[in-house]
């Protein structure tokens, strides 16, 4: 391993001093032809006064406060602005990491300062349009019209005034990306039961990550994202998550991961995961596994665990006498083994991991038997240890049952809710808003209510645990199952790009009234017939409640930088302006929104009786610091004992309800590895997976059903730190850097094994055409000796053929065709996450 290591940090420090630097640099100079804007203005450093002075292009610098809109982290940002002497308007000069935001700590990633070049993107919608063109498609002309906002705003409201007169009010969809708070996606709620749709909130989750939500569900009752506490953890083992890719907080992250890699004792980091990539080359250990069998790897681990008696006693319990009775092949006397927060662990023994052992998983994984039980010695005598996962194991058929395997792991470790373990998201003290939307249901609205299920049939007997199947949507309208769709509406999501089999979605919209909100000339865009074009991050007016991070509470606020520099507006702004036209009491209830900023000042009122740890204690205060925080975590669990925050440390010893009510809402109030969440659904289990009646509820093993039939080669599309949410594709500097294990410069490469690729008579650079059931797609091949040679990676963010004319001349020069056009829409029938990483593919030589 260490001869691979020395060769891919060989390789990326050549690259940072030479092909990408140089590659990032012309990107840089070849946007500011196009913008106008100034590279070194682009990001990094900002010229000092002086030099301002000394040019006079600068006058009169400024700092706003600002979220960086490239991911899900949410990090605060400083953005400074000047007065441009020549227009008298104000240009931002850079961006620079908050120090006093938490997640920033004063600190950018790779993306952060991409935001002048979305800013001052020339492609950028500028106003309001409509389609004049009646035809839709990739090839037609929608022949923009430019339209005032009042025009497109009366259009799209009549459209929906007279959907619900018609009792047709369910054919409204809104679809929904990266919400950020009230201000935004969280008028959607409100805003479906005014209208009278149940499809109001159909957000991007199935196709994102909401296997992982689920897995932690079925065992313990938050079906939610995970707070870590990294900073004291000893040791973390990844499964698939990306940690210095793509997982959330990524800017964060690579701070906190300094910190554990230099602290005392330093933490120790093994890595799972299909491919080589940063977070494998910088690990202690890694354990790269075919794709799908993550959770086999995770119940061999779990078995040695508890043969070598590793497990934690204080929370998981014992048996009654003290020895350990678990032995490899053997059951146990379940009635003997007396647990503490944890249910059904000797049945789950009994039922499926007491034949889990390495050698099994080795058979299943590749992965060596040896190396899983050193690192299942390694996890389970280190102390805190946690193990983190995301979208890597849970976007196949058995995503769930991967995921509980895996998180059933922080269960024996004893790291749920501990000191360098596993929290959930408290969170902000917001006071209530202008008005309640249950004050002003019309007759309409209430006859709506129920009275439809979503399109996405989400929430059904067909999807009974998702919450949203964004990804289905497309397929139910064409097939008319519940009903076809007459106008949709998008906001932050691209599906038409994005989801799997995404030509489905070319049909719909091609049918359908469609209303695009992005800034950005997108693929959606050239199927709408009107665009809202949205203010860019920094030039909006929005709040933002944290992703999970650590657990206590935090709420940041985007200020604009800058005026909008075209005529464009906040997404909240639009959905209320709509609202104001709505005919009856809805419109009534907006008038008292008023407007995005209303709104948020009545939220802010919530701080005045809970001040932040750094002050804020209302409006204005909350935009001077751009950010509302208040320490600590209210909960925590030592020694198996639970204890809540009195103010001043925690003193107060909880009883098992108030673990059940504020910790683990299972059925028991318990860590279940007999999950009474999936046991409700037993029949739609049982009908669905391969899975016995009397075993639906047990982490367990289940084998991937992949697509592509006997074709032999895995095909796995992941992020990477420079996928900018479906952004990057049209900034020249992004592309550079998108991959950093193999290097792009100019172009997205797909990886592969030289023993895959002399097999096919495939050479470094060779253009290929890689074939599964629903078509095929070329690309460029980098050889990659550290993947698994059945294995080959395409990183998700090319093959646009929309998003701006950088975006459009890389697909036709040299980028990727669109992976999604050949991913088969399967998913994971519990979670309902889409399966992007089953397919199975052929590659031949063009």
């Amino acid at each position: 391993m260490k001869n691979i290591l020395e060769s891919m940090f060989t390789r990326r420090r050549f690259l940072q001093t030479s092909g990408a630097t140089g590659a990032a640099a012309f990107g840089a100079a070849g946007m500011a032809k196009l913008t106008g804007f100034s590279a070194a203005g682009a990001g990094g450093a900002a010229p000092s006064n002086a030099a301002a002075a000394s040019n006079g292009s600068w006058k009169d610098l400024q700092m706003t406060k600002n979220i960086c809109h490239q991911c899900p982290a949410r990090c605060g940002i400083n953005v400074y602005t000047h007065e441009d002497p020549s227009t008298g308007n104000r240009r931002v000069t850079s961006i620079y990491g908050d120090p006093g935001n938490p997640i920033a700590n004063g600190k950018l990633c790779p993306k952060g300062h991409l935001g002048t070049y979305f800013l001052y993107d020339p492609d950028r919608f500028k106003q309001p349009m409509r389609r004049t063109n009646p035809n839709k498609g990739r090839d037609e002309d929608p022949g923009w019209e430019p339209i005032s906002w009042d025009e497109a705003y009366d259009e799209i409201a009549g459209r929906i005034n007279e959907l619900r007169e018609n009792g047709e009010a369910h054919k409204i969809a809104h679809l929904y990306g990266r919400g950020w708070g009230p201000s935004d996606a969280g008028l959607y709620g409100d805003w479906g039961k005014l209208v009278g749709t149940p499809n109001a909130a159909i957000g991007h989750a199935s196709i994102c990550a909401e296997g992982s939500k689920h897995a932690k569900g079925a065992l313990e009752g938050n079906v939610s994202y995970n707070s870590y506490d990294y900073k004291n953890t000893n040791y973390l083992l990844i499964f698939g998550a990306g940690f210095l890719e793509a997982f959330r907080p990524y800017n964060y992250l690579m701070q906190v991961w300094g910190h554990m890699r230099t602290k005392s004792p330093k933490t120790r980091v093994t890595t799972v995961d299909v491919r080589m990539n940063p977070t494998m080359a910088a690990s202690d250990r890694y354990l790269m596994t075919k794709p799908g069998t993550d959770g086999a790897l995770a119940l061999a681990m779990a078995h040695v665990i508890l043969t070598e008696g590793l497990w934690d006693r204080e929370f998981v319990g014992d048996f009654d006498d003290g020895e350990n009775r678990f032995s490899t092949g053997s059951t146990v006397d379940a009635e003997r083994f007396e647990e503490v927060w944890t249910r059904g662990l000797a049945d789950w023994w009994n039922a499926e991991l007491k034949d889990r052992t390495p050698e099994w998983a080795a058979g299943i994984t590749g992965v060596d038997a040896d190396d899983i039980r050193r690192t299942a010695v390694e996890f389970g005598s280190t102390r805190p240890a946690m193990a983190i996962f995301e979208r890597g194991p849970t976007a196949h058929t058995n995503g769930v049952y991967n995921g509980m395997a895996i998180h059933a792991l922080n269960a024996l470790s004893g790291s749920m809710f501990a000191e360098g373990g596993l929290f959930y998201q408290m969170g902000p003290s917001y006071a209530s808003g202008p008005a309640d939307a249950d004050d002003y249901m019309d007759d309409i609205a209430e006859d709506m209510d129920g009275r439809y299920d979503r399109i996405d049939m989400a929430g059904t007997e067909r999807w009974p645990f998702a919450g949203t199947m964004m990804q289905e949507v497309a397929k139910n309208h064409n097939a008319g199952d519940p009903y076809k769709l007459k106008m949709a509406m998008f906001y932050t999501t691209n599906p038409i790009w994005t989801a799997p089999d995404a030509p489905e979605w070319e049909k719909m919209m091609s049918e359908i009234f469609v209303v695009d909100t992005s800034p950005y000339p997108g693929e959606t865009a050239k199927f709408a017939d009107i665009v809202l074009p949205e203010s860019t991050y920094l030039e909006r007016l929005q709040d933002s409640p944290t992703y999970p991070f650590e657990g206590w509470p935090m709420t940041a606020l985007r200020v604009p930088a800058v005026e909008p520099i075209y005529d464009t507006t906040e997404f909240g702004n639009m959905m209320i302006e709509i609202g104001k036209r709505i005919k009856g009491p809805t419109s009534d209830y907006y008038r008292q929104v008023d407007n995005v900023e209303n709104l948020l000042k009545h939220l802010a009122r919530g701080f005045e009786d809970d001040p932040g740890d750094n002050g804020v204690d209302g409006w204005e205060a909350w935009k001077e610091q751009g950010v509302w925080y208040k320490k600590p975590y209210h909960w925590k669990q030592h020694r198996g004992v639970f204890y809540e925050w009195d103010g001043e440390g925690y003193n107060i010893e909880m009883t098992e309800e108030e673990v059940r009510e504020k910790l683990m809402p299972t059925e028991s109030g318990k860590f279940e590895f007999d999950s009474s969440y999936l046991r409700a659904e037993v029949d739609y289990i049982t009908q669905h997976l391969n899975v016995s009646r009397d075993r639906v509820g047990f982490p367990q093993w289940l084998d991937p059903e992949y697509t592509g039939g006997n074709r032999d080669l895995h095909f796995v599309t992941p992020k990477t730190p420079m996928t900018a949410e479906g952004r990057s594709g049209n900034i020249p500097q992004a592309t550079a850097l998108m991959q950093p294990s193999v290097g792009g410069n100019d172009r997205c490469y797909v990886e592969m094994h030289p023993q895959t690729a002399r097999e096919r008579g495939i050479k470094d650079g060779d253009r290929v055409r890689i074939t599964a059931d629903l078509g095929s797609i070329e690309a460029y091949v980098r050889l990659m000796p550290q993947n698994r040679p059945d294995t080959i990676i395409l990183p998700y963010e090319h093959g646009h053929w929309a998003q701006g004319r950088w975006a459009e001349a890389q697909e036709r020069a040299t980028a990727p065709g669109n992976p999604n056009e050949m991913t088969e829409n399967v998913s994971d029938p519990i979670s309902g996450l889409a399966a992007y990483y089953t397919g199975r593919v052929d590659v031949e030589r063009v």
